[in-house]
């Protein structure tokens, strides 16, 4: 049996929860890439993992963006080696760091108001952008 992939001190995920499949890859190799079966697609079930806790689900949900299927299954594929062993430890490198991004809660933002310096600066230079705009424009016959 493999050993757990550690993502962080308390969080780890069940290698056989992790699917590869290999195929054949579109990137270098020269007349071997039309042969050999090099790049690794990835498939991690993620709504259906006993390993991660719903609130890491929901987060690694939103950060996986279009690599998620409508299943809830995570979609990762490498290609950019030559050698196969190298493609699928870049896929579960991919697939750990996306799920350790996901594994801690973001930061809140704390509301604060703006200096007023800040403002001072702002107000200036909107009259400076003034002063140019307004030279721009024809000039003033009546002086």
């Amino acid at each position: 049996m493999a050993e757990p992939i550690q993502i962080t001190r308390t969080l780890r995920i069940d290698p056989s929860e992790i699917d590869e499949t290999f195929v054949r890859g579109s990137g270098p190799g020269g007349q071997n890439v039309n042969k050999v079966a090099s790049a690794v697609q990835l498939r991690f079930d993620l709504l259906n993992s006993p390993s991660l806790p719903d609130p890491v689900k929901r987060r690694v949900a939103d950060l996986a963006g279009s690599r998620l299927t409508k299943d809830g299954v995570i979609v990762i594929t490498s290609n950019s080696h030559r050698d196969q062993p190298l493609n699928r430890a870049e896929a579960v490198a991919r697939l750990v760091a996306l799920i350790r991004e996901g594994a801690y809660p973001p930061k809140p933002r704390i509301a604060t108001r703006p200096t007023l310096a800040s403002k001072r600066r702002r107000v200036e230079g909107k009259a400076v952008r003034s002063g140019i705009k307004q030279m721009r424009g024809r000039p003033n016959v009546d002086d």
